[in-house]
């Protein structure tokens, strides 16, 4: 954009006045735009493929001596999600200000940078480097990228903001499904009988992801101020827990409904993450000779599907029955079905575990996408993005949380004897314990106070 003098605007090419809509322009580009940038980002769930041969670098067929161990790199996922939620929750208002794009570009380039610095520290046989690149550098990417186009699509979209925030969302959960596959052709092409293609994977991975987050970040735009979509008449009737006023993101942290929807968050994900980082061997362990270890794979790759359509499903749900209400289906639906996950183990069923587990994680995705609308409802529009990036430290939390629940309590059940196909059954009982909790909090969920709303000269300041 250039003004009369025919200069560039502030900013130059990133600035958010350079990304508003021409006339004509198909609100329907943007979601692609945000898949752009989720589908990348979504390979954090896909890191686990790296695990094993990331334990046998020197060893190549085994571990060696100097090979790092299973627990070392586990920690490469937990730092990641950390400073997801860190780094979302620090950047929110100033992706407020600055718009999509730049921030888009500044993710791209964490993110694949992250795999850049992971690539060298492979090579050089450094974990730090790796617990700095993917883990720190690569993590602020996935924050950044999550909440960069969140916002924005619910300004285009006023009559379906969960239905378009449920679009981009559904490309995180679904982002291991490409990524998975391709990491392994891609350390099958790259691997030597004296060598383990992980740096060279990386490196690719690293490109592949920087190119695919700038073409979103070209495509994104945000609409004129005022625009509304065709024919769109804004509801006049007042709905339970919707709100046309906005409340700032400072006061919104002041407020018991930013708490209360923190830890409906926190609760709902840490029941749902902790189960699913342990769906193979859960699977395997609870099915003893009936599930083989390409069929626990298959059983991944079944959720993830489910993890992905879940968020589109339940967040365009909501739309039409309420978000407290669609949690409210998460968290009493979730609870008989994780009581009941220990049954289908003694009955020997494979398939109604399957089918638990599948709806389980459709509402461990859903919740995800439906926040930002819930958010929208309480809190108004304007500050949206910046109260998201905050929440999500609630995802952080989860991220520890549900892992080291699920395991040390399966760990401690087996020490004291209790067979493997047994000891879930404790951690399935205190998952749907937790979601009882969570059920609690979304009860008492009520409308800011207006003492809290935005004025209209701070407003217009």
């Amino acid at each position: 954009m250039t003004d009369s003098a025919g200069t560039q605007s502030a900013g130059g090419w990133f600035s958010r006045d350079n990304i508003i809509a021409k006339p004509g322009f198909s609100r329907w580009l943007v979601p692609p735009a945000a898949l752009c940038v989720h589908l990348c980002i979504g390979q954090v769930y896909a890191f686990s493929v790296f695990n094993l041969p990331m334990t046998k670098l020197i060893g190549i067929t085994e571990s060696a001596p100097g090979d790092w161990k299973l627990t070392e790199l586990g920690w490469i996922f937990s730092i990641a999600i950390v400073f997801l939620g860190i780094s979302a929750a620090f950047t929110g208002t100033w992706l407020d200000r600055q718009g999509p794009r730049k921030a888009m570009f500044i993710a791209a380039l964490c993110f694949g940078g992250g795999f850049l610095i992971s690539a060298l520290g492979v090579y050089v046989h450094q974990l730090w480097l790796i617990y700095l690149g993917y883990g720190v550098l690569g993590g602020c990417g996935l924050g950044i990228g999550y909440i960069s186009p969140v916002k924005t699509l619910m300004t285009w979209f006023p009559d379906r903001p969960g239905m378009a925030t449920g679009m981009a969302i559904m490309g995180f959960g679904g982002g291991a499904m490409i990524a998975s596959p391709l990491s392994v052709w891609l350390m099958a092409q790259f691997s030597t009988p004296t060598h383990i293609g992980v740096a060279e994977t990386f490196l690719t991975l690293g490109l592949i992801y920087l190119c695919f987050m700038m073409v979103g970040g070209t495509i994104v735009r945000v609409p004129p101020k005022g625009w509304e979509p065709e024919g769109y008449v804004p509801s006049t009737k007042p709905k339970k827990l919707v709100t046309d006023a906005d409340v700032h993101v400072d006061t919104a942290l002041k407020t018991p409904q930013f708490y209360l929807l923190w830890a409906i968050l926190c609760l709902n994900v840490t029941a749902g993450i902790g189960v699913l980082g342990q769906a193979s061997a859960m699977s395997q362990e609870m099915f003893p000779g009936k599930i083989s270890v390409a069929a626990a794979a298959g059983f991944v790759g079944l959720l993830s599907l489910f993890n992905m359509l879940g968020r589109f499903f339940w967040a365009s749900t909501s739309d039409y029955i309420g978000r407290r209400t669609t949690y409210m289906i998460f968290f009493l639906l979730g609870m008989a079905l994780y009581a009941a996950v220990p049954w289908t183990g003694e009955v020997g069923s494979v398939a109604l575990f399957v089918a638990l587990y599948a709806v389980i994680i459709s509402m461990y995705g859903g919740g995800f996408a439906t926040i930002p609308a819930y958010l929208k409802d309480i809190f108004g529009i304007r500050y949206v993005g910046a109260i998201h990036g905050r929440l999500l430290t609630a995802w952080s939390a989860a991220g520890v949380f549900g892992p080291v629940l699920v395991n040390y309590i399966r760990q401690y059940q087996i020490d004291h004897g209790v067979a493997k196909a047994d000891a879930y059954t404790i951690t399935m009982y205190i998952m749907a314990g937790l979601l009882f909790l969570g059920f609690l909090c979304n009860l008492v969920m009520h409308s800011v106070h207006e003492k809290h709303h935005e004025k209209p000269e701070e407003a217009r300041a």
